[in-house]
């Protein structure tokens, strides 16, 4: 079935003044000059720091070379928008259900959240009328994010070039626009050329990819690969930001490129994946792994502290000495740190530990910190 646009061109134009959205006609200028006006804001995602990351309504990428992270990037908003009880779409032209979900569940995406919310699409064909309307049907639950994993990928599958802004511009009418036009931010992952030194500010094909977004384009930059049982880091950096709130928040590079943040992904615990987006803490623009662990050793201080207090508001509410496992059943959030706080409190001496029944550890507020308090 043909696009609508291609179909019956020269009788479709003839009577298009009934149908047309009416774009060729003067604006309404009164809300830019009368104060209503309110600019884009990036509320969608968030960094550690509380900084948001994508527009609502707007079309943004991020590009980077294979393995740099740009699926763990989407990831990280995909959860954070999750976790605030909205819908997200995940139009996927690269992966698979079983590789998506596999990430999210370890990342401590909940069961509920991803059959209730999560509406991840894995296109076969390319787009036509009738996939239109399902996936109109999914964008009426009024999603706060759609990402488009592989436009490259998505491209080939409809038959258009890469290389050709005109087939470019094609893919963004046909595919992306439905999408922005429903509401949400739209991230698209794209690849960059191969070659740092031809790379400047483009992703891979024509250049209609960056002067088509109304958004923002993150270029990210590897520093220490991902996988199963390491730490892996990226550096993302802002090469286009249209509505311009956002190179406040990041720290300039010599490239004229903005330092945003630093992408970690710590796998080193089974079972468990901790991704976050770390803000820029110094000035230095060269991309070392320094900057991206003292953020990440200041907030894991930072949650340790919090959790202790946490340990001992419970031991302190606690009729008798508690096991281990019943201080993490007890207290909020993860066992990792739970633990790692109880420790620490014991060596401080803010804790006690006593025998129980059958050799049981047990432990409960020391006296002096009891009488502290």
């Amino acid at each position: 079935m043909p696009w609508p646009e291609e179909a019956e061109q020269d009788g479709a134009r003839q009577s298009a003044p009934e149908q047309s959205r009416r774009s060729w006609r003067g604006q309404d200028l009164s809300p830019f000059v009368n104060g209503t006006f309110k600019p884009a804001v990036p509320s969608v995602g968030a960094r550690v720091d509380g900084v948001g990351v994508l527009y609502p309504g707007r079309m943004s990428t991020v590009a980077a070379e294979s393995e740099a992270g740009k699926t763990w990037f989407a990831l990280i908003l995909v959860l954070q928008e999750l976790n605030r009880g909205n819908h997200v779409v995940y139009l996927d032209f690269e992966d698979e259900a079983a590789g998506v979900i596999g990430r999210l569940l370890p990342m401590g995406a909940a069961i509920d959240d991803l059959l209730e919310r999560f509406h991840y699409i894995r296109p076969e064909e390319p787009l036509n009328v009738v996939d239109l309307a399902d996936l109109t049907e999914v964008l009426q639950l009024g999603p706060t994010l759609a990402v488009v994993d592989g436009v490259t990928e998505g491209m080939s599958l409809h038959g258009l070039n890469i290389n050709d802004n005109k087939d470019v511009a094609v893919f963004g009418r046909r595919v992306l626009r439905p999408l922005q036009d429903a509401g949400p931010a739209v991230l698209t992952l794209d690849h960059v050329v191969k070659s740092a030194d031809n790379r400047g500010r483009y992703a891979i094909g024509g250049v209609h990819k960056l002067n088509g977004l109304n958004g923002v384009m993150y270029l990210m930059e590897n520093v220490k690969p991902f996988g199963i049982g390491v730490k892996g880091i990226s550096r993302i950096r802002i090469a286009k930001d249209r509505p311009g709130q956002l190179r406040r928040e990041a720290l300039p590079h010599k490239s004229g490129l903005f330092w945003f943040a630093d992408l970690v992904v710590d796998a080193t615990e089974a079972g468990l994946i901790e991704a976050v987006l770390y803000p820029p803490i110094q000035s230095d623009d060269t991309p070392t792994e320094a900057s991206a662990e003292e953020a990440q050793k200041a907030k894991a201080e930072a949650d340790i502290k919090e959790r202790a207090e946490a340990v001992i508001a419970v031991l302190s509410k606690a009729a008798e000495p508690l096991s281990k496992t019943s201080i993490e059943e007890l207290v909020e959030g993860r066992a990792s740190v739970t633990r790692r706080a109880l420790t620490r409190l014991v060596h401080e001496g803010r804790v006690e530990v006593t025998t129980g029944p059958r050799n049981a550890v047990l432990h409960r507020v020391a006296k002096e910190a009891a009488d502290d308090q």
